[in-house]
């Protein structure tokens, strides 16, 4: 076996290159659970806007093991197992996360030794031994949606010497009997917060998850469990992660028989699809859109539209060259300028940070604030 220690220095100095130290017993557990225990023989290296490498531990060792000590993710499936990952395309539906997001998420999470933990998403089972670790083995309980990927980590868990309490079902319903929980880990991402997880935890608990909102990159949502049944918290950081899988949008067909109406904007979309976390936030809670874009060279095309009535929508075509952009509005509900006008709102406030803004989840939902609780927006 090659010696890890070169390669998990190399690995964590990567981290610590993009972010502040690691606290000392993240660290740790980071060079005391290998990662290659818990990656298939065959995984797809992603990100850095670079096409996705396959590595193959039976046809080169040497590289599958170096790059699974990078701060890169790993993809471990293609939609939902129907497409092979020797194809290279598809959508990616599980992985083994960045090692750098992992670090970060557990020290928002802060789990202590007995502290009970619930962890949404077991994916190939290396960060449910992280929390293992962290929080020792009989406290974890890890519940994953899709059975293969849950029968695998089982394996590796087991192989490893580690056997917390695994569920194969739909994470936003929590395990109850299990519960009370201290912490909750989720290693996908949500649009809205499960009550569930709320109800399930003790007051003082804590939630950590990825949070995506439709409108750009995602986010990272620390929440803290109240007496009253309630949780709040402010969004912390970015966070890139694959949707919980029932929460994953629904791209809606245009309607049929639907001629839009053809317009200009003086308003640049690349402006909009770029802006910072800050406004992002601002636009989501202000319209509860979606934007999705295309760039192509002289070309950038960004569509904004409901989540739940496929008429409002709207395209927006930047072109080079061009003073005004070309606007196509498929109803009488005027989505584009809906964004714009977030975006303002959120020009006028002053331009705050992500970290301004924040989430309260009750029975009855969920609402975004601004600075405090009592400022709620949306």
């Amino acid at each position: 076996m090659t010696d890890l220690g070169p390669l998990l220095d190399t690995m964590i100095a990567r981290i610590e290159a993009v972010r502040s130290p690691m606290e000392s017993r993240i660290e740790r557990a980071l060079r005391s659970v290998p990662r290659h225990e818990y990656v298939p023989p065959v995984a797809l290296v992603v990100g850095n806007d670079r096409p996705p490498l396959l590595i193959d531990r039976d046809a080169d060792p040497e590289l599958w093991l170096r790059h699974v000590y990078t701060e890169t993710a790993l993809v471990t499936q293609l939609d939902d197992g129907a497409t092979e990952l020797r194809d290279l395309d598809g959508s990616y539906s599980s992985s083994s996360s960045a090692p750098a997001t992992v670090a970060d998420l557990l020290e928002l999470l802060d789990p202590r030794p007995g502290d009970r933990v619930l962890e949404i998403g077991t994916g190939t089972g290396w960060t449910a031994a992280l929390l293992c670790h962290l929080a020792g083995e009989p406290n974890v309980t890890s519940v994953e949606v899709d059975p293969s990927i849950a029968e695998a980590a089982a394996k590796n868990l087991a192989e490893a010497g580690l056997r917390p309490h695994l569920v194969v079902g739909d994470g936003a319903e929590g395990v109850a009997g299990r519960a009370p929980f201290d912490r909750v880990h989720v290693t996908c991402s949500v649009r809205t917060v499960p009550y569930a997880w709320v109800g399930q935890c003790r007051p003082g608990g804590v939630i950590v998850t990825p949070f995506e909102t439709g409108i750009g990159e995602g986010h990272v949502l620390r929440l803290v469990v109240l007496p009253d049944g309630t949780a709040r918290g402010r969004f912390r950081e970015y966070a890139s992660y694959m949707s919980m899988r029932s929460q994953r949008p629904v791209h809606l067909p245009d309607p049929e028989e639907v001629r839009p109406r053809e317009s200009t904007t003086r308003v640049d979309p690349r402006m909009i699809a770029g802006a910072p976390p800050g406004a992002r936030l601002t636009i989501a809670a202000l319209t509860g859109l979606r934007l999705d874009t295309r760039a192509e060279p002289g070309c950038f095309r960004a569509w904004v539209s409901s989540t739940v009535r496929p008429q409002e929508k709207a395209l927006v075509i930047w072109e080079e060259g061009r003073t005004e952009h070309t606007l196509y509005e498929l109803s009488d509900r005027q989505v584009w300028e809906e964004v714009v006008a977030a975006y303002f709102q959120w020009v006028r406030w002053g331009e705050p940070r992500r970290d301004r803004f924040g989430l309260t989840v009750g029975p009855e939902g969920q609402r975004h604030w601004f600075d405090t609780p009592s400022r709620v927006i949306g």
